[in-house]
């Protein structure tokens, strides 16, 4: 195998993403870690989104492959949205709002209120974010990116599905539930099955 141009990787990698995102996203590369690609939770305070790569696993890819898997991680990254209007958000909002001012008035109990309510719509936050819902989304919003960039929906679908695949086997683990879900519907995407996936995996919890 010919030597693994890193550094001209990131670059092909970071062309592939859509402007904004371009701007946000940063490429780590690190050779320690077991995984394949990691990218931590986007919390609000974050200004760029680092996402660490371990470039011996990651040359075993194929190209489509490594291009739908970071395309997909960049979806999911782009996707949650804390700002975005909805009673999660706006539950975070105004506990924190309450927390301010309670904490000026002295009110610990108000304080302690407030918290609470923040942190029970933080939780839910967090637990749609990892739902099949939020992770399908991920998955067919990369499709329609990587049809931008010469890739037919089946294409990119399939070579989704098989980077799935090749990184639970790269890092020696079974694939989630989540990971099942996902491979199903982009089996469907890719012209492989009929068999849809299931309504009620696509609608966040509540």
């Amino acid at each position: 195998m010919d030597e693994f141009d890193r550094d001209a990787e990131i670059g092909r990698l970071l062309d592939l993403l859509p402007a904004s995102s371009r701007m946000k996203l940063r490429v780590i590369p690190q050779p320690q870690q077991t995984e394949v690609l990691t990218a931590p939770f986007p919390w609000p305070w974050r200004t760029e989104w680092p996402v660490s790569i371990n470039f011996q696993l990651w040359q075993t890819l194929t190209e489509p492959q490594r291009d739908l898997l970071f395309l997909r991680t960049d979806r999911w990254l782009r996707g949650i949205a804390w700002f975005r209007p909805g009673w999660s958000q706006g539950l975070i909002l105004a506990g924190s709002v309450a927390v301010a001012f309670q904490g000026v008035q002295g009110d610990g109990v108000g304080v302690l209120v407030g918290g609470a309510l923040a942190g029970v719509a933080v939780r839910q936050l967090l637990r749609n974010y990892r739902s099949p819902a939020y992770e399908l989304q991920a998955d067919e919003n990369a499709v329609t990116i990587a049809q931008r960039r010469g890739y037919t929906e089946a294409e990119a679908a399939r070579a989704l599905l098989s980077a799935i695949e090749q990184q639970a086997q790269l890092e020696r683990r079974g694939l989630t539930f989540n990971e099942l879900v996902r491979s199903q519907n982009l089996r469907v995407l890719a012209g492989l099955s009929t068999v849809a996936v299931p309504s009620h995996y696509r609608t966040p919890e509540r």
